[in-house]
């Protein structure tokens, strides 16, 4: 019985070809999953930026109690189905505010740097997933991208700034609830408070924001570019 002819070279046998078309439909697959998932959290964020203008204008600084323990319970069910690859610095930094300082303590949820607090954090949201989605299905809208490499400049601080309030406005009820204070054991018996803790944090929340500051900027350069100037 005569032996089949060698393949040609650089072809490619049946388990290489099966390989080869596994990878664009792993790559489709990826895409389509990523796109799912920054359309959710388009919707999510843009849910709670809506509701939150709309609360604000129409029914006043008196309902903002209301509507901020409502976009407590929308964010904490969203970060309670994030996905642990997303997790980071800014993520860590988000889950304790609205874990720790609103979450655990009622009394925070009346004030009003709660609802700043999650506007600021809605704002930028409202255009940086709606930019990933685009990058899902290679397409660029310069109006988007621009304002997804821009909108941050001001408002990362003022968000910042907002969390920073935020926390210094919870020492005192932690300090009066003794929440999460402990004592150290024989001999030593000293009592540590948890706003001891907070005052940590204050100090890594700018640390945060210089070195996401930085980051972003440095996207922004690779982005951009600098224009050059025209030597004469």
């Amino acid at each position: 019985m005569p032996t089949p002819p060698p393949p040609p070279p650089g072809a490619a046998t049946a388990p290489q070809h099966t390989a080869l078309l596994c990878f664009p439909a792993l790559a489709s697959l990826k895409k389509g999953y990523l796109f799912m998932y920054n359309l959710v959290q388009f919707l999510g964020f843009s849910w709670i930026f809506v509701n939150m203008t709309v609360r604000f204008f129409i029914l006043g600084k008196g309902k903002i109690v209301c509507h901020t323990e409502n976009a407590i319970s929308a964010l904490v069910e969203k970060y309670c189905k994030e996905d642990c690859r997303n997790a980071g610095c800014q993520l860590l930094g988000r889950n304790f505010i609205l874990f720790i300082i609103f979450g655990t303590m009622e009394e925070m949820q009346d004030k009003a740097v709660v609802f700043f607090v999650f506007y600021m954090w809605s704002t930028v949201e409202i255009f940086r997933y709606p930019f990933y989605m685009l990058c899902c299905m290679d397409m660029d809208w310069k109006v988007l991208t621009w304002l997804r490499y821009t909108v941050w400049i001001p408002i990362y601080p003022l968000g910042c700034l907002a969390e920073a309030v935020s926390v210094i406005q919870s020492i005192p009820v932690f300090n009066e609830t003794g929440r999460f204070s402990f004592t150290l054991p024989y001999p030593v018996k000293i009592k540590i408070r948890f706003s001891f803790f907070l005052q940590i944090y204050l100090i890594m929340i700018f640390l945060g924001l210089y070195v996401n500051f930085r980051h972003l900027y440095k996207q922004r350069r690779r982005r951009y570019g600098q224009k050059k100037k025209k030597i004469h």
